[in-house]
């Protein structure tokens, strides 16, 4: 599986352009809970906490999705792509994401934002604290 999620990340870069780090999350506006209680709480982090920004905001530009997705950084850019095909979901370039900030987990999952240059930020959840730590030495 990590052979299909390495070709996946590296698939339709630009020529020259170097994959730094990948890893697969969940964005948190599309997280599903499990049972009554995880249902729940999945509904309050989708809807709380998944996003900031108006409509024209960086983050605003990200479409709604559903299920795990393998968030890649390059030397040029940020971004999501779907984990069995390398179809691009969402990427904006290098310099518009400015920081990744560690949140309370939420159960078992780690929790954390990409920070954009306009103020505006998204939410992500993942099942390795070690994916969060890279993107953190990565991105800042």
């Amino acid at each position: 599986m990590s052979v299909l999620r390495e070709r996946s990340a590296l698939s339709q870069l630009a020529a020259g352009e170097r994959l730094l780090g990948y890893g697969t999350v969940v964005p948190a506006k599309s997280a599903k809970g499990i049972g009554v209680g995880g249902a729940v709480a999945g509904r309050l982090v989708s809807s709380v906490g998944g996003q900031s920004g108006g409509g024209g905001s960086i983050a605003a530009g990200m479409p709604r999705t559903s299920g795990a997705l393998l968030l890649r950084v390059t030397d040029q850019r940020v971004g999501l792509v779907q984990p069995l095909d390398g179809t691009p979901v969402w990427e904006v370039p290098r310099g518009w994401v400015t920081r990744v900030e560690r949140r309370p987990r939420t159960q078992l999952m780690a929790r954390f934002r990409l920070h954009c240059v306009d103020g505006s930020w998204l939410a992500f959840l993942t099942m390795r604290r070690r994916t969060l730590e890279q993107f953190h030495s990565l991105i800042g």
